[in-house]
């Protein structure tokens, strides 16, 4: 690792206060712990929640946000005038936030911080801001003991982004009392309004509402974008979002952003909705080669199966709120009479109370507790005699490949790949790949069906379906595993794998197994692999009644938010369906398989 050290004349006595409020906050995090008493254990998603019985917090090893705690410690003040104290949750964050790998660039550009009503996200969104201007935020150099040195950033310009005047009040309201005196005096800090300055206007913090154009061809340091489950298309969130993204890319400057919000309506398009699935997409799909977004995203939720309950909603609040103690989780308090209240919906309830992402009225998953409950990591061998079902696409749609065991019906996930985000229109699934991976399964399992419902999308070249050469292929490379289960039987379209969900007689009994997929989810009467981009499609699915029941389709034709694995869970769970159910003169035992790993 390359160090570069560098000499400078400090103010000792400054550095010596920094250094205890550093040593003070060490000190903190090696004794905390999580609590060890709760009655419903919180969903962690991101690193600040992540703990261990002999390391304790995991924590990164190369951060400036030390330099930023202690700086915040100084020079700002809390309501009563006392220096700021970040919770230890709040500084893990802090921590994580300001990350460093070993050449000094910031591990995460972007980040979200996602917690429940009244957390305290805008505290700690103002300390951010300010720490921006005047902290040592930006990497400068190594020390000798090989830590991250970091400096002010002279050209420091911070946005504090929302759709309403309202939200950035909210944040903008704190300075007053944030600002320590000697703060304002050192760094000469003017707060009018809507705008903090600082250094004779060489620093500012500014508040900007939701006018695209009034923002587009900024440079700023950090954007803070404000409440994002709010930022819809009604009121130009998606074109705010572009506009601040565009300013970020092109900054000279490591600029960065870190959103705050609370959980999303799934209802709802909201840039905050975009941005969940886009940390969702990046850990779920190693294939797609965008694990690394350098997106920090930290998010403490109940599990979907915690009760709305005058008994229970106590504890689920107490579990989820973190180190946010201020939050009255008692059952006389109001946070739980909101819960109670029979006029607030139990939706808004769980969202704002609970930082659920919850099943929307016309979801075709109305059972998303069951569905989490039945995710089972459970290991296929390779004498399991296995079904696969197929939904082959071309550039848009997902393509996906899900397996069912047959002695119990476990459903399991062989591959997603979906469209990479910011790729180049002419983006196409990688049809050699897939097929590596078909091929993988049949050598790793005893496959006695594979089924392939395929686009109608047609290769640019030959004019040919997409997937038609390679599907024609499979069922002659391997007839003699699938002769027991052919897609089609009988007739012009007889074929071992190629399955048509356009055929009337396909659609209808594909719609039956659908509405039963979904009573037996209710049931839970069989187990899944929980992978997280199967959970997302099951998710995105909608409710779509016809002449045949109620199936399963996207919101609409144009939909980001991709259905295929979902399609192939049902479409797997129907092949076993009919495996168990075919005349007993063409059941045979179960092979014996042999093992190869998937990669």
């Amino acid at each position: 690792m390359a160090r570069r050290r560098r000499a400078a004349t400090r103010d000792s006595g400054l550095d010596d206060a920094y250094a205890q409020i550093v040593d003070w906050y060490r000190h903190q995090l090696s004794i905390t712990k999580p609590p060890n008493d709760l009655l419903w254990e919180p969903i962690k998603i991101g690193p600040t929640w992540q703990w261990d019985e002999e390391t304790g917090w995991l924590l990164p090893k190369w951060t400036l946000g030390w330099g930023v705690l202690a700086w915040c410690g100084h020079w700002l003040r809390d309501k009563d005038g006392d220096p700021w104290q970040f919770t230890m949750e709040q500084a893990r964050f802090i921590l994580w936030f300001f990350a460093v790998d070993e050449e000094g660039d910031f591990l995460y550009p972007t980040a979200v911080l996602q917690r429940m009503k009244g957390h305290g996200k805008d505290p700690v969104a103002a300390c951010l801001a300010l720490a921006a201007c005047f902290a040592p935020v930006t990497f400068d150099h190594w020390d000798a003991s090989g830590e991250p040195v970091g400096r002010e950033e002279p050209a420091a310009w911070v946005q504090i982004v929302a759709v309403s005047q309202e939200q950035t009040e909210n944040t903008f309201d704190l300075f007053k009392t944030l600002v320590s005196a000697e703060a304002i005096t050192r760094y000469r800090i003017q707060i009018n309004g809507f705008d903090v300055y600082g250094l004779g206007g060489t620093r500012r913090i500014q508040a900007v509402t939701s006018n695209p154009l009034s923002i587009e061809g900024g440079r700023p340091t950090l954007v803070i974008r404000n409440e994002t489950q709010n930022w819809q298309k009604q009121n130009r969130g998606f074109q705010m979002a572009a506009a601040l993204d565009g300013n970020v890319a092109k900054s000279a400057t490591a600029a960065r952003s870190l959103d705050i919000c609370n959980a999303y309506r799934t209802n709802e398009e909201s840039v905050g909705r975009q941005m969940r699935e886009a940390y969702d997409q990046s850990v779920a799909n190693p294939d797609l080669a965008i694990a690394d977004l350098g997106l920090l995203y930290d998010s403490l939720e109940a599990p979907p199966e915690a009760p709305l309950t005058v008994e229970d909603a106590p504890h689920v609040v107490r579990a989820i709120r973190g180190d946010s103690v201020w939050l009255d989780a008692r059952p006389k308090s109001m946070i739980i009479k909101s819960i109670l209240n029979p006029s607030n919906t139990a939706s808004e309830s769980r969202r704002k109370w609970f930082n659920q992402i919850l099943a929307a009225e016309d979801d075709w998953m109305q059972y998303p507790e069951c569905w989490a409950n039945m995710a089972v990591p459970l290991e296929v061998s390779a004498a399991d005699q296995v079904v696969m079902f197929f939904d082959g696409s071309k550039s848009d749609d997902a393509t996906a490949l899900i397996g069912c065991r047959i002695s119990d019906g476990y459903v399991f996930t062989l591959g997603i790949w979906e469209r990479p985000p910011r790729s180049l229109p002419d983006w196409k699934i990688n049809r050699d790949v897939v097929d590596r991976r078909v091929r993988q399964a049949f050598e790793a399992y005893n496959v006695v069906g594979f089924w392939a419902d395929l686009s109608n999308a047609r290769d640019d070249e030959t004019g040919e379906r997409y997937w038609e050469p390679y599907c024609d292929r499979w069922a002659e490379d391997f007839a003699r595993e699938l002769s027991d289960l052919p897609a089609v039987n009988s007739g012009p379209s007889r074929h071992l794998v190629a399955w048509d969900m356009r055929n009337p007689s396909h659609t209808a009994v594909f719609v039956q197994e659908a509405e039963r997929f979904i009573s037996e989810i209710a049931e839970e009467l069989f187990q899944h692999d929980g992978h997280p981009l199967l959970t997302k499609h099951v998710k995105n699915a909608k409710r779509n009644p016809g002449k045949f029941g109620i199936s399963l389709s996207k919101e609409h034709r144009e939909s980001a938010r991709k259905i295929d694995a979902a399609v192939c869970a049902v479409g797997a769970r129907l092949m076993r369906r009919m495996w168990l159910n075919r005349p007993k003169s063409k059941k045979r035992p179960p092979g014996k398989g042999r093992v190869v790993v998937m990669n």
